[in-house]
């Protein structure tokens, strides 16, 4: 199914401040929230893609690539975009929305007991995410890559036990009945002792620590898709901390870093070359070798062919995440003036100084710098 404008998913227009950014989620969160809505799978999808939204949005660096590229620029960001949305996750980003206490704001609106914590007992609370920088160059980029990382992550530490909990018996809850000028009220919140999710340590191996936990290294793969760009970010589920108690792990966030290229630069999509290129070249034709993502390819140089002019070689640049859209590469045709010449050359410059067909006569269809890269970027 084909995802919803994200401002449309709000209800906003493309210059909303955060400030507009968070009130709108706010008001979706609320309207489609499954407390509210229970058994209702519609307002269920709403919630997440509500959430979704706000994740892309609130974020100024990704609201930037996804203003500039649309969906594509999202692709591969880590949070909740792609499916296998997270529940608990969602759940967790609340407090900056509904509150500053963590989510507590949000849970007492609707009865308590989300917030990253287990609803039910035997959860837990879930690990922290891991992030790690990924360095790409243009022509990993172009193809895409498979890249072994390996780190240090908390696990659960061998022998680790656990006990249900007296407080709460297992159930993660207590419920508390207080009497009050209308009656009894009876309120429900996360087990104190526990944090909601059950149980509590029994037997903590040696060398773990308070939470039963042990870093381990750990080696994984991971397959970079071809034209991702700086600053983009990939998630691999569960690869992150271990969290305390038993509680899910976080994810694995990969950071993707471009090294810079001493010869080819990006623009988006293209691939920009500065050709250096002989004057006798230019002026009686020639044919040369230049370097690409895929290698180096021949280019004809058209006899007359003026300094600044830019070929384009369609399809070889980079392709656009996700699509079969591929990008070009420009070549910036760049006329070599020596620095030192010897008395023959001044010589034969001298004479060619003072030829007619040497003196410059432009026309019309000799367009200038900005014209040329109005032509060729609009």
């Amino acid at each position: 199914m084909k995802k919803r404008d994200y401002y449309e998913v709000l209800g906003l227009s493309k210059n909303a401040s955060e400030a507009d950014i968070k009130k709108a989620y706010r008001q979706m969160a609320i309207k489609f929230h499954p407390d509210k809505n229970p058994g209702d799978a519609k307002a269920e999808e709403n919630f997440k893609e509500a959430a979704e939204a706000y994740e892309m949005l609130s974020d100024p660096n990704k609201k930037a690539r996804y203003d500039q590229y649309g969906h594509a620029g999202t692709s591969g960001q880590g949070g909740y975009g792609g499916g296998g949305m997270n529940m608990d996750d969602i759940f967790s980003n609340f407090g900056d929305v509904f509150g500053n206490d963590g989510g507590s704001t949000f849970d007492s609106f609707f009865g308590g007991g989300r917030g990253g914590r287990s609803s039910g007992g035997g959860r837990g609370v879930r690990g922290s995410n891991i992030r790690l920088k990924v360095k790409l160059t243009l022509q990993e980029i172009a193809t895409g890559v498979e890249k072994k990382l390996k780190f240090g992550r908390l696990v659960m530490a061998e022998g680790l036990s656990f006990e249900t909990c007296g407080t709460c018996k297992g159930s993660g809850q207590v419920r508390r009945v207080t009497n009050t000028f209308l009656g009894q009220m009876a309120t429900t919140s996360a087990c104190h002792t526990c944090h909601g999710t059950g149980r509590i340590m029994g037997k903590r191996p040696a060398g773990s620590n308070a939470d039963g936990l042990v870093n381990k290294e750990e080696v994984v793969s991971v397959n970079i898709p071809a034209g991702v760009a700086n600053g983009m970010q990939l998630s691999m589920s569960g690869k992150g901390n271990a969290g305390p108690m038993g509680g899910p792990a976080g994810d694995l966030i990969i950071l993707i870093e471009e090294t810079e290229d001493l010869i080819l630069k990006r623009d988006g999509n293209n691939i920009v070359f500065d050709l250096y290129i002989n004057f006798a070249d230019v002026a009686l034709g020639t044919q040369v070798e230049v370097p690409t993502v895929d290698g180096k390819v021949k280019l004809k140089i058209d006899a007359g062919t003026q300094a600044g002019k830019i070929l384009r070689l369609r399809g070889k640049g980079l392709p656009e995440l996700n699509t079969n859209f591929k990008g070009d590469q420009l070549i910036h045709i760049n006329v070599w003036t020596p620095q030192k010449l010897s008395n023959e050359e001044k010589e034969i410059l001298e004479k060619l100084r003072e030829a007619e067909n040497f003196h410059p006569k432009p026309n019309a269809n000799d367009k200038g710098f900005f014209d040329r890269m109005r032509e060729f970027f609009n």
